[in-house]
């Protein structure tokens, strides 16, 4: 007997169903209540798919919502239908997916792939083939139905659908999606390519055997006149370029012709997705080649595309030029990520370390409102990697139009013109040069531009050539530049006074010590801003503070900018409670700022000291209970404790010997103990916790001593480069600790010199991790020279090699002193490996004078050992210029 529903609950359905749309809150918490004593009757998923599949006395969106509330119950409790409620259900899906309502074919799809992706592909083997069967029919509500529900199942369960586990249904598949490609029907037409689309980055086995065909099926689409299709075909087009170029390349000439049209397609999706293929090509190797003879086409095409359209210019209130004093609405906020505290070394010629960054957040673009990826936003992202490839051969085809656009009297191409100009900063930044003198004048002018998305678009664009800027003599731009960027830091539009902000970040961290001389006039502006700014340039606001204080350091600890500068942080400091997720940029800043200041700081350093502490004294206590009691316990946001960390680190670096009494009178070694702890799930507090350890360690050594044979076996099981920073920052305190404990670090040296001595010879290991391993291994060799020498001849090579490009420095320092000790114990364990220490020895530029007589020694006493023939035989291999070095310092 086929099930059949009672009246009476077929009306309690109903009724759930009509509630359900209601807006009122108090319904709609009566609903969810009585959604969960229905899912208590076994057959109530039986009379939600009835609504959807027979009800057709309802209208669409109720049974529609029907079938929305299954899929629901679908994923949270499949595994519990009785048996022949999901067979109903499976059936009444197949049987009715040809409904004449899209609405309905579309939700019945959904469903399907819904029950298919839990686990249900195999236990239902009928499905597919029943699916495939009716994409034949001659019904096109059922051939569209089931084309939906199938590119549903391949945009899901792809690789499934590749697996021996089903026999490969792929193998029958593809081939017939591919009969569909040339459909009367549109939309039959799109789902088919959509469906194969799903299987290029996998490289799935039945589409690769069938790659040829399927390309010249899309080739037979380019010119559809529907613009879904087209889409489609330059989707896979662009995905084919990374995954199977090599069928691409004897047709590249047409297909560049093809998606050179298509990015001017006059539907902006068909065309967002052709621009895609610039972008994926210029990736290639064989870019220039096969692009060279198209940028003549090309560049207009892009450039033309980075204009922004009217309807962007709507979304941007482009005519708005004030509105400073709207609030802004929370949703606009992104997140912010704090980023943990890594300890590195300073490189030969490099003025500021830029470090192994293990994330690359370049945000290359200024409207981050229209944050949904556009046109524009692809245009320049696509020239800006062209001009990485071709450098300066695209300036020819560039500079014409450029000349044209940047003195545009309509806003709109003068401002696309001042964008282009940016884009193109990085990759032909040498052609650009010659020009660079009058452009920068002008795109200053445009700082004052009536129009406020012209302004800030030159904020970012002039951002772009600060390197070049601070390279001139300061009168000549520097000082005209900044002075007009802090004037737009003030600008009516929070638009302008974002790009701003972030313009003048860049240019402070290109110029560092020259703002020097401008530093009272930068104060008062970015002080004045504070009291202007909403809430989301606020935040904005304090990244280009702490910014300031890394680039100018201890020129800050002046009284007079003390007083400017402090007040305003320690009130927003005061207003904020404890939870407010605006603390991180501000204690970020204010690390900075600590660490300029230095004692200036001291004044203020108390009640900033106390909070972190409280911030992650709770935190911890939070975690302590959501690890007990999960069910009844939110978890901690970790976040607070790891940038409270990361000041307390800014004040013991910044604050030195002073921080002692702050020490003295908290419980933060206990605190650190629980943190370096804290599991897996959350590296990053146990990689600020060890960078802290290291700060406190040179700072004020007594208060940590006690607690060094706790800390010590914490350390040694953290020199796991699984997790690389931790592992770095854990290093590096050991190093610190090293320096502090002398001869007493004896007992320690076995929990950790096994480690450090792996890691040292691991292939592909980061060089900011390499650097601090030797520097400690060296420092190890230092105090316990007895202890560490016998493992010599397994670290000298690799030690020497990551060592020979730091800069001289105390730790440089410490460490070579402590392999020269170790060489005294151990002459044999250098032997081998000896022209590595020369040419480590030679890379110091003015040693202390008795380090330089330990290399002396050494380099003489070797000399001596093998005889005068035999050094000179060695030293023969000498690249010429460590010859000349070794003789002039070393006299060898």
């Amino acid at each position: 007997m086929e099930w059949q529903p009672d009246e009476h609950g077929l009306q309690q359905v109903l009724q759930l169903l009509k509630d359900s749309q209601s807006p009122n809150t108090a319904t709609q918490r009566a609903v969810q209540q009585k959604l969960e004593q229905l899912n208590q009757y076994p057959d109530f998923n039986n009379y939600l798919i009835f609504v959807l599949t027979r009800l057709k006395s309802e209208d669409e969106p109720t049974r529609s919502l029907s079938g929305l509330i299954l899929k629901n119950n679908v994923k949270a409790h499949y595994q519990n239908f009785p048996p022949a409620v999901a067979d109903f259900i499976k059936q009444e899906c197949l049987n009715n997916i040809g409904d004449s309502s899209p609405l309905i074919r579309a939700t019945i799809g959904i469903l399907i792939t819904t029950i298919a992706s839990k686990g249900e592909l195999q236990t239902w083997p009928e499905l597919l083939p029943q699916l495939c069967n009716l994409l034949n029919s001659e019904d096109y509500n059922t051939c569209e139905g089931s084309f939906g529900a199938l590119q549903k199942i391949c945009e899901d369960s792809s690789e499934l659908l590749d697996s021996e586990a089903l026999n490969r249904p792929l193998n029958i598949m593809i081939p017939k999606f591919l009969q569909f490609f040339k459909h009367c029907s549109p939309k039959i037409r799109s789902h088919a390519i959509a469906c194969v689309n799903q299987f290029i980055i996998g490289r799935a086995q039945a589409l690769m055997d069938n790659i040829d065909t399927f390309i010249e099926h899309l080739f037979a689409l380019a010119a559809d006149e529907d613009s879904e299709v087209r889409k489609n075909v330059c989707r896979a087009l662009v995905m084919l370029l990374e995954v199977r170029i090599d069928r691409l390349i004897p047709h590249m000439h047409s297909i560049i012709q093809y998606m050179l049209q298509r990015t001017q397609d006059s539907d902006e999706n068909v065309a967002l997705e052709a621009c895609e293929f610039w972008l994926t090509l210029a990736e290639q190797p064989i870019c220039k080649e096969v692009l060279s003879g198209h940028l003549v086409q090309l560049i207009p095409i892009l450039v033309n595309g980075m204009k922004y359209s009217e309807i962007d210019i709507i979304l941007l209130k482009g005519d708005v030029e004030e509105d400073e004093t709207v609030p802004d609405s929370e949703q606009d906020i992104k997140p912010r990520f704090h980023k943990s505290r890594t300890v590195t070394l300073q490189h030969e010629g490099d003025a500021t370390e830029e470090g192994e960054d293990f994330d690359e957040d370049e945000d290359d673009d200024d409207d981050d409102t229209l944050s949904d990826w556009n046109l524009r936003k692809c245009s320049a992202a696509a020239l800006d990697v062209l001009a990485n490839v071709f450098r300066d051969e695209l300036l020819p085809h560039l500079l014409p139009l450029l000349k044209e656009l940047l003195f545009h009297p309509e806003w709109v191409i003068k401002e696309s013109g001042i964008l282009v100009l940016g884009a193109i900063a990085e990759g032909c930044m040498q052609g650009m040069v010659p020009f660079l003198p009058e452009l920068i004048p002008h795109l200053i002018q445009c700082l004052s531009d009536k129009k406020a998305l012209v302004r800030s678009i030159a904020c970012w664009t002039l951002s772009r050539y600060a390197h070049w800027v601070v390279s001139q003599p300061p009168d000549s731009y520097l000082k005209p530049l900044m002075t007009e960027l802090l004037k737009r830091i003030l600008d009516g539009n929070k638009r302008v006074q974002e790009a701003a902000c972030s313009a003048f970040a860049t240019l402070e961290e290109e110029a560092c010590t020259e703002l020097v001389p401008y530093l009272s006039y930068i104060l008062d502006t970015l002080v004045f801003a504070f009291g202007k700014y909403q809430h989301k340039n606020l935040l904005i606001l304090y990244d280009a503070i702490g910014t300031l204080a890394d680039s100018v350091g201890h020129h800050l600890n002046q009284p007079e900018y003390i007083q400017k500068l402090m007040p305003p942080l320690i009130q927003k400091w005061n207003e904020l409670k404890d939870e407010d997720k605006d603390l991180f940029p501000l204690l970020e800043c204010l690390s900075s700022v600590a660490t300029a200041l230095q004692s200036g700081f001291l004044p203020y350093c108390e009640p900033v000291y106390q909070r972190c502490v409280t911030l992650v004294q709770k935190t911890l206590a939070q975690a302590m209970m959501y690890s007990q009691h999960p069910d009844q316990y939110e978890a901690p946001d970790k976040d607070f404790m790891i940038v409270a960390l990361d000041l307390l680190s800014g004040l013991a670096e910044g604050l030195g010997s002073h921080v002692d009494q702050l020490v003295a009178r908290s419980n933060i070694m206990t605190l650190l103990f629980q943190c370096m702890q804290v599991q897996d799930t959350m590296p990053e507090v146990r990689q600020s916790s060890f960078a802290l350890l290291g700060d406190l360690t040179k700072a004020c050594f007594p208060h940590v001593k006690p607690c060094i044979a706790e800390f010590m076996p914490i350390l040694g099981t953290n020199l796991n480069p699984e997790f690389i920073s931790v592992c770095n920052n854990a290093t590096w305190a050991i190093g610190e600790i090293c320096m502090q404990m002398g001869a007493e670090m004896q007992p320690y040296v076995q929990l950790v010199l096994n480690n450090l001595v792996e890691i040292i010879n691991r292939p592909n290991t980061p060089k900011t991790l390499l650097e601090n391993t030797a520097i400690t291994i060296g420092r190890l060799g230092y105090v316990c020279p007895q202890e560490v020498a016998p493992m010599l001849q397994q670290f000298i090579r690799p030690w020497c090699t990551s060592l020979r490009n730091i800069r001289d420095n105390e730790e440089k320092d410490s460490a070579f002193r402590g392999i020269c000790m170790m060489i005294g114990v151990n002459p044999g364990g250098v032997v081998q490996d000896f022209i590595f220490f020369c040419d480590a020895v030679a890379s110091w530029v003015t040693p202390k004078d008795d380090l330089r007589d330990m290399f002396c020694k050494i380099l003489h006493g070797f000399k001596d050992q093998v005889g005068e023939e035999n050094w000179q035989q060695f030293s023969e291999q000498f690249p010429p210029l460590l010859k000349d070095r070794l003789s002039a310092c070393y006299g060898v």
